[in-house]
């Protein structure tokens, strides 16, 4: 089955050549689901949700993106049709149920539909990723990864009070290194998620294998809501990045 609609890239690089050491990610950037699919069984609304992406998340990226001079590169599918942060083995990859909302067009899948997301949506991605990666360690160039990631205030019925979650699995050194930089807002390790919610698979498959720093931060998305706050976000997180960056490299 053809899920990519004429023949568009799953992913879009954003200043690929980027001076910075930091290569930016983010792989619930979009929520545009291919018509062929149907709207996987949902209306436009719920494809507004954040079950769909991570809203406001690209918009920060973009703007980290320029603000760094660092390279970015953004999923262009809603991680519904599959979601690149997880494993192709992870019942979360294609997700029935998100939150209480559930996928009708993930229902009953045959294996060669499955196959045919994982072939046409999460391969290419990856591979655009792991390409531009090698060139960089072929090229000399010191790295560090960051995804830029969104969550909801309100899950399940129950309210968040984390603002800004900084998530590590197999290297803590930029988690740390952030953590003191919004004494302003409920900053916290590791949540909403961590990795014992599968959701560092992007960073163990590029990052830990290659011994990157690398950190996954997550901004509750009502306080990137808005154009201006997204801008005002992607200042603060630039700072303290800009200081870490000089800091890649130094052996621990």
């Amino acid at each position: 089955m053809k899920i990519v609609s004429n023949g568009e890239p799953v992913f879009e690089w954003v200043n690929e050549q980027g001076a910075s050491p930091f290569v930016l990610i983010c792989e619930h950037a979009s929520n545009f689901v291919p018509p062929q699919l149907n709207r996987l069984g949902l209306s436009e609304a719920d494809l507004q949700r954040h079950i769909a992406y991570d809203l406001g998340a690209a918009e920060v990226a973009r703007l980290l993106s320029r603000l760094l001079d660092a390279p970015l590169i953004l999923q262009r599918y809603s991680r519904l049709i599959y979601d690149c942060n997880r494993s192709p083995e992870s019942a979360g990859a294609i997700a029935m149920v998100s939150e209480a909302f559930q996928i009708p067009g993930n229902v009953d899948l045959s294996p060669e539909e499955k196959a045919a997301r994982i072939l046409q949506v999460c391969r290419p991605f990856h591979h655009a990723l792991e390409r531009h990666l090698d060139g960089r360690a072929a090229a000399g160039k010191v790295t560090g990864l960051v995804s830029i990631h969104s969550f909801t205030r309100v899950y399940n019925g129950k309210r968040r009070a984390v603002d800004l979650g900084l998530l590590f699995d197999r290297d803590v050194t930029l988690a740390h290194a952030l953590m003191k930089s919004f004494p302003d807002i409920n900053t916290q390790l590791n949540e909403p998620y961590g990795p014992k919610d599968g959701v560092m698979h992007l960073m163990n498959l590029h990052g830990a294998p290659r011994g990157l720093q690398h950190l996954m931060v997550e901004i509750c998305n009502d306080l990137i809501e808005t154009e201006r706050k997204q801008q005002q976000w992607a200042q603060r997180l630039s700072v303290p990045l800009i200081q870490a960056a000089a800091k890649l490299g130094e052996k621990k």
